[in-house]
C-alpha cells in the first residue's frame, strides 16, 4: 500500500520521532510510507486533493486534533494514533472534542500508547471504545560512538575540572506543555548551594514566543514566583499571622540573583548525540504538564540512566516510584524547619531536590532503580513487537 502518515515532524519532538518509527516498520513490510507536517496544512480539503493527486490509499495520523482533524470526510481509509495532548488537554476545548469525536468515528482503527490513555479516549468516545488498540512505544536507543562530551560540557559552559559533577537533561521541545521552566528556580538554589550539579534544557524551538521566555528566564534571574498554592500552605502553618508577610518579602529578597546559574539552554541534536548525551549524564528529567508516552524517559531507561519525572498521568504509566524511576509533585513546601521565621526551602525542601540527592548519596538504590527500568522497557517497550502490531494494524486499511 501507498500510505500517508501525517505528523507534527518538528525536528527531534516526539511526535517525529514516532512518525520515523511507524515508517520504518511499513516500509520493512513493503509498504511505501510517506511522513507530511500536518502543520504545512489547513484543511481537510488540502489533503483530500494531495491523496488523490499522489495516490494514497490510505493515511495514518499522529495526534487526534492536530493531524487526525485534516482527514475528517477523508475518501481513503484512515487509522488514528493518540498523541497525548489530544486526550488529556485538547479535549477541554468543545469544539476540538467535536472535531475529535467526528474523526475518531470515520476511523477505521485508534492505538492508544497506554491503557490509561485508552479508558480517557473512551470516557470521551464510548462508541470509540472497541476500536482502539494499546501499543506501548517500542524503544531502540543508538548513541553515536564519537560524541565528545567534554566539548559538550564546554559549550554548554559547564565545568569540566570538577572532581564530581552531576548533570541533570531535561530533554523536551520548548512549549508550554512541556513546562521546562518548572524546575529552574529550585535547580539555581540548589546550585548555588552545590555547584556540582547542572541541568541542561535541550529541545527545539518548538514554539518561538516561548523559547524567547526562556532564554530571558534563564539568563536574567531567579527570581522566585510564589503561586497561590504555596501561600495557601503559609496560612496553614501554626505560626503567628504577623509573620507570614515578613517570609514572603524575605523569599523575594533572598532568591533574586542576577542570573539562574547551574541552569543551560543547549541547542538541539542529531538523536544519536542525544543518546550519547544521556548515556553520560547523571539523571534525564521530564516536567511536564501533560505526557502521552515520554520516548525521552524509555531511552534513558534503556540507556541505563535514572530518571525523574513529574508524577503526571502519562508519566505514572511507565514509572513505578522508586521501582524504575523516581516522581516528583508540585514543589512541596514542606513544614517550617527549625525556624519560624525561614521556610524550610532552606533547608533543602523542594521534593526534586530530595529526590535527586537521594539518588547522588545512595548508588545501590540508583543501580537498583537503573537495572529494573532497563529490564522494564525490555519487557514492555519491545522496538520489535511495535513493528509487529503496526504491520499488522494497516491491514485493517485494506
Amino acid at each position: 500500500m501507498r500510505l500517508l502518515l501525517l505528523a507534527s515532524l518538528r525536528a527531534q519532538t516526539g511526535n517525529a520521532t514516532t512518525a520515523a518509527r511507524i515508517q520504518n516498520h511499513l516500509h520493512a513490510a513493503g509498504h511505501i510510507c510517506v511522513l507530511k507536517d500536518a502543520f504545512m496544512y489547513e484543511s481537510p480539503t488540502e489533503i483530500a486533493n494531495l491523496t488523490c493527486t499522489d495516490k494514497f490509499d490510505a493515511a495514518l495520523a499522529i495526534h487526534l486534533y492536530k493531524a487526525g482533524r485534516l482527514l475528517q470526510g477523508s475518501r481513503i481509509p484512515f487509522g488514528i494514533i493518540f498523541g497525548g495532548t489530544d486526550v488529556n488537554e485538547d479535549v477541554k476545548c468543545e469544539e476540538k472534542h467535536r472535531v475529535m469525536g467526528a474523526v475518531l468515528e470515520e476511523a477505521r482503527f485508534a492505538v492508544a500508547f497506554t491503557v490509561k490513555m485508552k479508558e480517557l479516549a473512551a470516557a470521551e468516545w464510548p462508541d470509540a471504545r472497541k476500536k482502539i488498540y494499546v501499543q506501548a512505544q517500542g524503544i531502540k536507543t543508538t548513541p553515536s560512538e564519537t560524541f565528545d562530551w567534554y566539548r559538550f560540557l564546554q559549550n554548554a559552559d559547564i565545568p569540566t575540572n570538577t572532581a564530581s559533577l552531576h548533570v541533570f537533561l531535561l530533554i523536551c521541545g520548548l512549549r508550554r506543555v512541556k513546562d521546562p521552566l518548572y524546575l529552574v528556580e529550585v535547580f539555581s538554589d540548589w546550585h548555588r548551594r552545590d555547584p556540582s550539579v547542572h541541568l541542561g534544557i535541550i529541545g527545539p524551538a518548538v514554539d518561538p514566543l516561548f523559547t524567547s521566555e526562556v532564554k530571558e528566564k534563564v539568563k536574567r534571574t531567579g527570581v522566585l514566583v510564589i503561586t497561590e498554592e504555596q501561600k495557601r500552605s503559609f496560612r496553614t502553618t501554626s505560626i503567628p499571622k504577623s509573620q507570614h508577610l515578613l517570609q514572603l518579602t524575605i523569599l523575594m529578597i533572598v532568591l533574586r540573583f542576577p542570573k539562574a546559574p547551574g541552569v543551560h539552554l543547549l541547542q538541539e541534536m542529531p538523536q544519536d548525540d542525544l543518546h550519547a548525551a544521556m548515556k553520560m549524564c547523571f539523571a534525564v528529567v521530564n516536567s511536564s504538564i501533560s505526557e502521552g508516552m515520554s520516548a525521552a524517559i524509555l531511552e534513558a531507561m534503556d540507556l541505563d540512566i535514572p530518571v525523574l519525572a513529574r508524577n503526571i498521568p502519562g508519566n505514572a504509566a511507565i514509572i513505578n516510584h522508586k521501582e524504575t524511576g523516581l516522581l516528583f509533585s508540585n514543589p512541596q513546601w514542606l513544614l517550617y524547619a527549625h525556624s519560624s521565621v525561614f521556610p524550610a526551602c532552606f533547608s533543602n525542601t523542594w521534593e526534586f531536590v530530595v529526590l535527586s540527592k537521594s539518588l547522588i548519596n545512595d548508588p545501590i538504590m540508583e543501580r537498583e532503580i537503573v537495572t529494573r527500568a532497563k529490564d522494564y522497557v525490555k519487557k514492555h517497550h519491545s522496538w520489535e513487537s511495535e513493528r509487529k502490531a503496526y504491520q499488522n494494524l494497516v491491514l485493517r486499511l485494506q
